[in-house]
């Protein structure tokens, strides 16, 4: 087990969570409390997307993620260059399904 110190905050890191997954589709849905973000992989050959993580957010903390993202792919363009997006097939990348 791990465990940071990020902002004061201890945080506690399990080695299964730790291993982290794979992900190149996120669909997203909100209701006027909160926004729902599913993780999936989708893969070449595998009929479908498997699903493998959920993460629900409130509105204010899924405002700060979109902060904390713009921040850190600012960051890491100014040092590794520019993140290139590619034509995807539209049933692969970010969906938005609006209000759940």
């Amino acid at each position: 087990m791990n465990e940071n110190k990020q902002h004061g905050i201890d945080i506690e890191l399990d080695a299964e969570v730790a291993q982290g997954h794979y992900s190149n589709l996120a669909i997203i849905a909100h209701s006027t409390s909160e926004f729902i973000i599913d993780f999936a992989a989708i893969l070449p050959g595998l009929p479908k997307a498997k699903v493998k993580s959920r993460i629900i957010l409130t509105p204010e903390h899924a405002k700060r993620l979109l902060m904390s993202l713009q921040e850190n792919v600012a960051r890491y363009e100014s040092n590794v260059g520019r993140i290139e997006l590619q034509q995807m097939p539209s049933h692969i990348g970010f969906k938005n399904h609006g209000e759940a």
